[in-house]
């Protein structure tokens, strides 16, 4: 597999056209919006999501997603988790039934509750199905700084073949086979940044955020076992990898949502849910949705609820804090 289609152009979308196309493979980037193609075509260079990558020769900018999916051998799904649903269905009487999709969003589907994985199955069956998830800036990857990834596939033969085409010595994709896994790692992790930002911006030190991010993690761990995930995803690049890096760095925009809103700043100001300068927050669409699912499997997320609460009236931050705190000891393995 040699050829690439990635549907997205955003800033994760463009930095992993360039990963592949720096390694001279050919790459077609679809653009929603034709005259952000035209402008990547003219300057070699994502200056709305992307500033300051020169994009290689290899990577070619298109607004035409018939063409991509005649194109690409792999196919790379890099757009908001709540579109992929509207994007499998235009996709489906173009992508061959051979091609492996890669899902790369991250979250869950507001009014479904359904992983991406769910969605993408749905309306793409029968295509081999990965989903590309770890701890990863866009710009550093774009840059060819060292990262390592997840990529998880059922289909271990279509997996490998996708590792190859995606692999580069900076770039290392770890083959996995539980995409389930994978996907509620990228998507539960997204919400625990958030509330590790708001604890941030009120001053609650490091011994809560540091609280957080495992109690966090045991939150995913709950849904993961109840989606049937293995429990060794949890510990990888997917699961605990990726959670790190999300909830300790001002770079991520999900924590810096949070850090906003601890703040009393408030979701103006391009750093809402709603597509900003840098991009969508997703962990604000996914925290009802992953609490509606949690209702359906009877499953107690008390981090995401308080997120969710927080999101609907961030006046009652407080007052959500302090509900969690005085919530009842338990076992920590219960």
């Amino acid at each position: 597999m040699e050829r690439v289609g990635v549907i997205g152009a955003g800033a994760w979308g463009t930095a992993l056209a360039e990963v592949v196309g720096s390694q001279g493979r050919p790459v077609l980037l679809w653009a929603r919006d034709p005259d952000l193609a035209a402008e990547i075509r003219r300057d070699r260079e994502n200056a709305r999501r992307l500033p300051g990558v020169r994009l290689s020769k290899s990577v070619q900018p298109t607004s035409d997603v018939a063409e991509v999916a005649r194109f690409a051998e792999v196919l790379l799904l890099v757009t908001p988790a709540q579109t992929l649903r509207d994007l499998g269905r235009r996709l489906e009487p173009l992508v061959p039934d051979a091609t492996p999709v890669v899902i790369c969003a991250k979250g869950i589907e507001r009014g479904t509750g359904k992983l991406t994985t769910e969605v993408v199955s749905e309306v793409l069956p029968g295509r081999p199905l990965a989903v590309l998830s770890g701890p990863t800036f866009a710009a550093e990857v774009a840059a060819g700084l060292p990262a390592a990834v997840t990529l998880a596939c059922e289909d271990r033969d279509a997996g490998a073949a996708v590792v190859k085409a995606l692999g580069s010595p900076t770039f290392r994709p770890y083959l996995s086979d539980d995409p389930v896994g994978a996907a509620i790692g990228g998507a539960i992790k997204n919400v625990i940044a958030i509330a590790c930002g708001i604890v941030a911006g009120r001053q609650l030190g490091e011994n809560a955020r540091a609280a957080l991010v495992t109690r966090g993690l045991a939150e995913v761990a709950r849904l993961s076992a109840a989606k049937g995930a293995k429990p060794t995803t949890l510990m990888g690049l997917s699961g605990l990898g990726d959670l790190i890096l999300t909830c300790t760095s001002e770079r991520s925009r999900n924590y810096a949502f949070g850090l906003r809103l601890g703040q009393g700043l408030g979701q103006e100001g391009g750093s809402g849910p709603e597509a900003g300068p840098r991009g969508i927050v997703e962990g604000a669409f996914t925290a009802q949705a992953a609490l509606e699912l949690g209702d359906a499997l009877s499953i107690d997320l008390p981090i995401i609820a308080a997120v969710n609460a927080v999101l609907s009236d961030s006046s009652a931050i407080d007052a959500t804090i302090a509900g969690l705190l005085a919530r009842p000891f338990r076992e920590e393995t219960a």
